[in-house]
């Protein structure tokens, strides 16, 4: 079996997510869409909430600011998971079948995808990061470069999320309802609107038990690091830890998906 290093990995990986890369860029309906909606809900809701909402967490009471983190990982999450759309797609117009068929380890189409989808999803949260002065957030370099390195797992994860959806559906409607009845309340009950500690019952146990409200803490550390009272610190990296473990199991199991022939692969 090849190793991860040779052409038999890397060619076919870098092939599947420049593709991914190349079909995003040409259609602009997607740029725009998964930038202006994030920052059309980030807005009116933050400034909407932020007298009657005191946010925790290190935001300080500025709950524009307390969301803006959440904002970001909802801008990677919607791209992320619209990348592996291309699943279904590519199978219901035969291209798919054709890589199946090809004689590359099936792992390499799964890193191709998470790959494409994961310099999506990063890139468009990095984008979103220059608005971060109009929440009052002020980066360090130190502090930049963790955001950076949480998104990209984060990512990762949520590509590999998508990845594990997509796989054995053969229609974008089915899809859908997916993510309206599984990723937004994951996304929800990230902390993402409001911190773990101000849940109640089963609602606070659920949240600590979202792999999503870890990996929004980290990013929320290192934006707020500057802050007073704000240590990024073991809590931060324990975090990050937990963000790494969530994705490297999502990409097992997408893997192991993707490895196990199904009946639409011959469709």
């Amino acid at each position: 079996m090849p190793s991860i290093s040779s052409p038999g990995w890397v060619i076919p990986s870098f092939s599947l997510a420049q593709r991914e890369l190349v079909r995003f860029l040409r259609q602009r309906n997607r740029i725009i869409g998964s930038l202006f909606t994030p920052i059309m809900f980030w807005l009116p809701i933050g400034l909407g909430m932020g007298k009657s909402f005191t946010a925790g967490g290190g935001g300080g009471g500025d709950y524009l600011q307390y969301m803006f983190p959440g904002t970001v990982l909802m801008v990677m999450l919607f791209t992320a998971i619209f990348s592996t759309i291309s699943i279904i797609e590519d199978r219901r117009e035969g291209f798919l079948q054709s890589v199946l068929v090809a004689p590359v380890p099936r792992k390499a189409i799964v890193l191709g995808k998470i790959f494409g989808g994961t310099a999506l999803a990063a890139g468009q949260g990095a984008i979103f990061l220059l608005l971060a002065p109009l929440a009052g957030i002020h980066f360090t370099f130190g502090g930049i470069l963790l955001s950076l390195l949480i998104m990209l797992l984060t990512s990762f994860a949520l590509t590999a999320l998508g990845v594990c959806i997509a796989w054995r559906m053969q229609s974008t409607q089915g899809f859908h309802a997916i993510m309206n009845l599984f990723l937004l309340p994951m996304w929800l009950l990230s902390g993402a609107l409001f911190p773990a500690d101000q849940a109640r019952g089963v609602v606070r146990w659920i949240m600590y038990a979202n792999p999503l409200q870890y990996s929004l803490s980290a990013l929320r550390l290192s934006m707020f690091n500057r802050l007073p009272g704000v240590n990024f610190g073991m809590a931060g990296w324990g975090e990050i830890g937990i963000t790494l473990v969530f994705a490297a199991a999502l990409f097992a199991v997408a893997s192991a998906m993707v490895a196990k022939p199904i009946d639409a692969d011959l469709q």
